[in-house]
Formats: C-alpha cells, structure tokens, sequence
C-alpha cells in the first residue's frame, strides 16, 4: 500500500497506534482471589474489528470482564458488549458495515428536496466552499457523523440518555478537547453520540459538540486509556492494541505520508506512556494485522479472527483468571439480559439553537410525531433528510423529561460556512474524431434571505454554452410547499447542422428571456411549475446553406411554459432503482408579445431495476409541436450522440419530431466505497427524428447500440464508450460530465 493511500484510509476514520512490545512476566503473580478485571480497547480504524476476536476467546476461557474502557474504533466495539450485545449479533453488524455505509451521509436520494436533487444532473462536481462577507470558508470534516451516528446506534442495545457505570459492565470512552488538548473521559451520555465523540479522526469527521466543547478522536490524548481503567477500579488490566506501524523511511515520499505519520507519532507516544503503566498482572494483547489499514472497512469479518489468534497466544495468562462454567454463565446472562425496550411516547417535537433556519421549514421533513412511540429506524431517516437539506453541518437529539412532558429536541447545527455557497463544474467530451467541448460552470446560492426561506441562485457556465441564469426561489411562507420564482437566462449557444454524416453549417443563438414561475412542490416527490416568459431572441446562420437563413435576427418572445417533474431515482447517473419522469410545455403567443404563434411540448421517462450487480436501464424520449403551426428553425429539437443514437454525432439529429427509446444494462465491475464504483454496460437504442430541419436527411427509425464503462470519479461521472448505428455511423466517445 503507497503512502497516499495509507493516509487516506487514515482521514476516513481511523485512530492509528505503534503496537510496542511489552515484556510482561510469564510467571505467576499475585492478585486477589476475585479480581475485578477490566478490558482496555485501543483506537486502529477497521483494525479494530479484531476486538471482537478477543472477545470470543475471552468467553471461550470464561475469563470475566468487569469493566470497559475504549478510545476510537475500541469504544465502538467496547460500548456494544458493555450494553448486552452478544458476539453473535456483533458478527451480523460487522457483515453489514462498508465505508459506504458509515460515511456517505446524504440521505436516500429519493428524500432529497427536489432542489438539491436537480443539482444532480448539472455538471457541477465540487463539495460547497462557504461565502460570508467576502471570506472563503470550509468546513470542518469530508464528513460530519450524522451517517455514522446512526450506524453506532444499531451497536448499542441501550438507547437514551445513561449514567455508563449503570450500564451490564461499567464503560468508559475517551474523547479529545481540541480547545485544551486534553482527553475527556466520558462517564455518561447517549451512547452512540459518545462514541462518535471518541472516534471523529480530525479533518475527516468533523468535531462533535458536547457541553460546550469541541471534540475529537481520543487517540490524541489516550489512544489505550490504561489510567481510566485504572481509576474504575482495575485488579487486573486485558489491554489490546490494534493501531498501524509507523511508516518506514522509504515510504515517507510525500506530503500526505508525511502528515500522516505526524499524526501517527502524537498518537504513539501516549500509547507508549499506557505501555509503560502496565504492572506485572496485566496482559497486553498485539494482534498481527498485517497489510490490514485503518480504513478497511469493507474487511471486517476478515480483520476479527485475527484477534483470536493473538488472544491464544496468551492462553496461558488468560487461564487462570477463568471463571467456573455456572458462574460464568451466571455472569454472562447477566450482562447479556435485556429489559424490554420502553415504547417511548412523546409529546413535543421541537428544534432548538436555529438562528437563521425557520423551524417551521423544517415540520414536514419529520415523521416522528408527537403523540406516538418513536421508532428509532423513522427516527433516523427523519435526522439524515433534515441534514439533506445543506443547510446544517451535523443533525443531532436528545429526549428530555420537562415539565410532566416527554419533547423530542432536534438541534440541527447550521453550517458554520454557510449561508451563501459556491460550487464549480466541468464538462468534457470528444469523439476521437476532432470534435470535443468543453464546459466550466460555477454556481453561487445565497440561502435564508428572509424567514420564509427565501434563496437566490446564480449560475455562470463559459464554453459550448455560455449563459448566466438567475432565479429567486420564494416559498410563500416557512415550510409551505407553493412558490414563487422570478428568474432570468441570458444564453449563447451554437447547434450544428449535417446532411446525413456532413457538417453542412452552424446556428448560432443569443437570447435574453426573463419570466417568473409559481409551483408546488410535492414533498419529496417532485416539482410543478407554470410559468410566464418574455424577451428576445437573436438566432443566425454562422454558415451554411443560404435557404436556411432566418429572415429577421432579432425577435421578441412571449409564451406560456409548464413543467412537471417527478425524480425518485437512487442516483442520477447509475441508477439501481426507482424512476424519474419530465414533462415540458411552450406556448409562445402574439398576444404575449411573440412573433409567432407556435407550441412545443418534450417528455421523458427512466426507470431502474437492479437484480444484485445487474441493472437494467429503460428510457422512452418524445417531443414535438403541438398545432399545426411550424416551430421556428432555432426551435427545432437537437439530438444525437451518445446513448441518445450512439454511432451519430452530438445534435447530428435535429427536426420537429422525436421519438426516442433505449434499454440499458449495466454491471457493477468494480465495487466503490464512498462513491459508486465502475460498471461495464451496453445499451439498445431505436429512434427516428420526424421533420428533419434539413430536408434530405432520413426520417426513419434508426437502430443503435453501444458498448461503454462508466464510473463515479470525483470530478464527476466518467464514460468512455463506442457506439454504431445500423446505417453505418459510428463514433468512439469520451464524456465527463452526463452525456444524457
């Protein structure tokens, strides 16, 4: 493994240690006749999975465990069996765990407001840089914990607020202050918060909040908290460290291996003083973990059986502290009964510490309603979407008692970058055959404008098309799903023209159109618009044949538009599942101010269905003129290209009339963690293109099929494909950015 992607695997979520050899006398020493011994679990990212190996000896030996103290990935898995969890659902929860699963913290996609959703099939890439008074900010993690608290609470069997010396066996987590640099030793709180305290890696997982301090992963401080163990009262010490080697010089190539192994140091030596505490009765516990990295976490079921290796070895130091089968078992039922979880009934959903956000705005994102039990699964949904929403760093709740009622506090913590944000795009795509383009756009989004959520959006895009867009979105009160959008779109465009394969000339097309837009959004579910628009439009023949020349080259416009989106896609450029569908109408008017009466209407409709990696892809595309007048030269629909008639060349169709279908099928070949991964697929397209502009070309349906790879990088999807027609045409392609 390089160095790059050692640190990496670090910043993901990791605590990382120097394991340190640890003489520890092999022979017999005294300790009380019952000592109450207490199990210390170090900090090591996924390398931590191989606590539960020790575990599964420490029971095979019947050697009690009276008291837990952990830092990082240990308090993990030390919260979990302190609360009752047995190793066999320990396992279940291991198996389900990824990367993807702990740190991709968007909500299901199908949750998402329609406005962030619409987001996805742009070309704009990079996370949200903050704006505020003209200083750049970013935030403070790749990731903020809400997505990894909700994990962490499927490990805890105890839910709620606790005192942790009440808990089956008494636990302790240990945090980092990162105001003092001092470690922070938790004895009570919610759990899963707790743990996410303890194991937020700085500038991976952003700093938990918790009675006023800013926290971060305990392996700073106390990477193997042999004192806290210590303190509750510890005869006997089990210590198991789990952490990464230092990095050999060689390895030390780089910025990244550099600052990795900065931080690698400041964690090794507090290990180091924890070693060096140890006294002759205790037991230091070193699993061999090899090439395993502290962000293998898609390894591991993998990673816990070599925690019973190295457990073993230590057989022979385990065995006397054994207790007898009944009084083993006695204990472990003991620690491992479950009272019945209470149907908490609540009577109040509030939202505390808002300064900008209306809470009204954020009612009909929640589920959980007053006056019925909470569901801890609806209850998790309802955090990811409120943090789907972009307006909040980190999602958080507590459950308090006040008075004689039951209230369900969310505190949603506002983006300390927000409120204005800026994002950028790219767009590239070539043939192979001298043509290509390119596309840069950047995004600026001033949010919470007044307290009715009012949001100004600004888009500049240079390159193939060059446009400035403008819209005010301005929802009639907090919360209330009907809008209004005045919006303006000043766009420079060009639109190639072809006699079958031939580049025969180019339009060129400038307009002007400012209009506004009142709607309704429908949940989650989609977006209908109706609007008024007006302007100019200035449309040209840059070259090509003299009967294609628009007569006048300065036109006013003036029409009637409606929109209706519905968008339940998993992900909007390899979707596994659910579907999407668009409608548009334009009726430009002369008593609007137009100088044509003429309707266009387009329509699309995608769906997914997914059978393990296999997925298969249907699309159905249409449009046309409505009436019997003709659209206006620069009105007709462009088309062509890839996976829109593979084999022809982008917008080589170009008419009054299409109708368009394609069946996709793709493979995941290549399995991602934060990001999708790489699939392999083909497609069957048929299409015609009705009233050609240019009056030669075929109007007959067209049979295509291509053959690509595609992945999610982070710049963007990336495909490269080759595509044929049954006529003949044909084309390699390069896309970053969506080709459809």
């Amino acid at each position: 493994m390089t160095p790059m992607s050692r640190f990496l695997a670090l910043l993901l979520l990791a605590s990382a240690t120097l394991p340190a050899a640890h003489a520890a006398s092999s022979q017999a020493v005294k300790t009380p006749a019952h000592p109450r011994i207490c199990l210390v679990l170090s900090g090591g990212g996924a390398r931590g999975a191989a606590h539960v190996g020790v575990l599964r000896v420490l029971e095979e030996y019947r050697v009690p465990v009276h008291c837990i103290a952990g830092t990082s990935m240990g308090s993990l898995v030390g919260a979990a069996y302190a609360t009752g969890t047995t190793l066999p659902e320990m396992d279940v929860i291991l198996s389900s765990i990824s990367t993807e699963l702990l740190f991709k913290e968007e909500p299901p996609r199908q949750e998402l407001a329609m406005r962030r959703k619409g987001d996805d099939y742009s070309i704009l890439f990079t996370p949200e840089i903050g704006l505020s008074k003209g200083e750049v900010k970013l935030g403070k993690g790749i990731v903020t914990g809400v997505q990894l608290e909700t994990v962490l609470r499927q490990l805890s069997k105890t839910k709620g607020y606790q005192h942790f010396d009440r808990l089956p066996i008494p636990y302790r987590a240990v945090a980092t202050d990162l105001v003092t640099g001092q470690a922070v030793v938790f004895k009570e709180g919610e759990l899963a918060n707790v743990m996410r305290a303890s194991m937020s890696v700085p500038g991976a997982v952003a700093p938990a909040e918790f009675n006023g301090m800013m926290l971060v992963d305990g392996m700073l401080t106390s990477n193997l908290p042999v004192q806290t163990a210590r303190e509750m009262g510890a005869d006997v010490i089990i210590a198991v460290n789990v952490g990464t080697p230092l990095l050999k010089r060689e390895q030390l190539n780089g910025i990244l291996g550099v600052s990795g192994q900065m931080l690698s140091i400041l964690t090794e030596q507090n290990v180091q003083a924890s070693l060096a505490s140890l006294q002759p009765q205790d037991i230091l516990i070193s699993p061999e973990l090899g090439d395993y990295s502290t962000g293998d976490f898609d390894a591991l079921p993998q990673i816990a059986p070599l925690g019973e290796a190295a457990t073993r070895k230590m057989a022979e130091r385990l065995r006397p502290l054994a207790l007898p089968p009944a009084e083993y078992a006695a204990l472990r039922l003991q620690q491992t009964q479950q009272a019945k979880a209470e149907q908490l009934v609540i009577d109040e959903v509030r939202f505390d510490n808002l300064q900008r956000v209306n809470p009204k705005a954020l009612v009909g994102l929640v589920d959980t309603q007053a006056g019925k039990p909470i569901d801890q699964a609806v209850l998790d949904k309802d955090i990811r979407r409120l943090y789907g929403t972009g307006d909040f760093e980190h999602v958080s709740y507590r459950i308090e008692e006040e008075n004689g009622k039951r209230v369900l506090a969310i505190t949603p913590a506002e983006k300390t970058w927000g409120p204005d944000y800026l994002r950028f795009g790219l767009g590239l795509s070539s043939d192979f055959d001298g043509d290509s383009s390119f596309n840069l756009l950047g995004s600026h989004r001033q949010t919470w404008l007044n307290d009715r959520g009012a949001e100004w959006r600004n888009d500049v895009q240079i390159g193939q098309t060059t446009s400035w867009e403008s819209e005010w979105y301005q929802p009639l009160s907090a919360g209330n799903p009907l809008f209004v959008a005045p919006h303006l779109a000043i766009t420079q465009r060009s639109a190639d023209l072809y006699d079958d394969e031939r580049r025969i000339g180019t339009y060129d097309m400038f307009s002007t159109l400012a209009g506004v837009d009142v709607g309704s959004q429908f949940n989650r579910y989609g977006e209908l618009r109706l609007g008024l628009v007006t302007g100019q439009v200035n449309p040209s023949l840059d070259s090509g044949p003299d009967y294609l020349e628009v007569e006048n080259k300065r036109l006013t416009a003036g029409a009637l538009t409606a929109r209706l989106r519905l968008d339940q896609l998993d992900s909007a450029n390899f979707p596994r599942s659910g579907w999407r569908s668009q409608i548009n109408l334009f009726d430009s008017q002369q008593a609007l101010g137009a100088e044509e009466d003429y309707a266009k209407w387009s329509g699309e409709f995608t769906s997914a269905i997914s059978f393990d990696s296999h997925t298969f892809n249907f699309a159905l595309f249409a449009a046309d003129k409505l009436g019997d007048d003709p659209l206006p030269t620069y009105e007709n629909v462009q088309w062509g290209g890839f996976l829109k008639q593979s084999g022809y060349a982008p917008g080589q169709l170009l008419g009054e009339d299409l109708q368009f279908g394609r069946v996709m099928y793709y493979h995941r070949i290549m399995q991602g963690t934060l990001l999708e991964g790489a699939y392999g697929g083909i497609s069957l397209e048929v299409g015609r293109m009705g009233e050609p502009l240019v009056k030669s070309n075929s109007s007959d349906w067209i049979i295509s099929n291509s053959l690509f790879i595609g992945t999610d990088s982070p710049i963007g999807p990336l495909y490269l494909g080759y595509g044929r027609a049954d006529d003949g045409n044909s084309s390699l392609y390069f896309y970053l950015g969506r080709p459809f």
